[in-house]
């Protein structure tokens, strides 16, 4: 072993083998194929907890109208121009808010304090174009659901 040693420094061997350079790709490989998905999914996850966190801030700014408010409201909003809770037919701006970047209201039913349901859905482009797959979040008179239809 000691002779093998010295002559590797006697003659200058420097650097790694090929079969070494090999190994560690195949490694540096498997590590990424784990921790790619586990990536993706994650920001999946974060678009969907946007999504939910501003639901229920439009839901509980419509049940607290309806405390006091009577008239019909109507809910519109994506993430550039915000949310505005208005009365309808006469519109005038109840409330209004801010929505997480690519979240868009894809629908909003609101007859009553006893009756309403707004959808909130993320993974659109910032002017709240284009389509998404990802889960819509609704809120309605019963509370927070992970729903499509009101």
């Amino acid at each position: 072993m000691l002779a093998r040693i010295r002559k590797s420094m006697d003659e200058k061997d420097q650097g790694f083998t090929l079969i070494e350079l090999l190994v560690v790709m195949i490694i540096i490989g498997i590590l990424s194929a784990i921790a790619i998905p586990v990536f993706l999914s994650q920001r999946t996850k974060a678009r969907e907890t946007s999504a939910k966190a501003d639901v229920s801030v439009i839901g509980k700014e419509v049940a607290a109208y309806y405390v006091d408010g009577t008239a019909a409201l109507t809910a519109s909003g994506n993430s550039t121009t915000g949310w505005t809770l208005a009365t309808n037919p006469v519109t005038t701006d109840v409330s209004t808010g801010k929505l997480s970047n690519g979240n868009k209201i894809t629908v909003a039913t609101i007859a009553s304090g006893a009756s309403y349901c707004v959808i909130v859905q993320s993974g659109f482009s910032a002017t709240g174009t284009g389509t998404s797959t990802d889960k819509p979040w609704r809120f309605n008179q019963d509370g927070l659901s992970q729903n499509a239809a009101c």
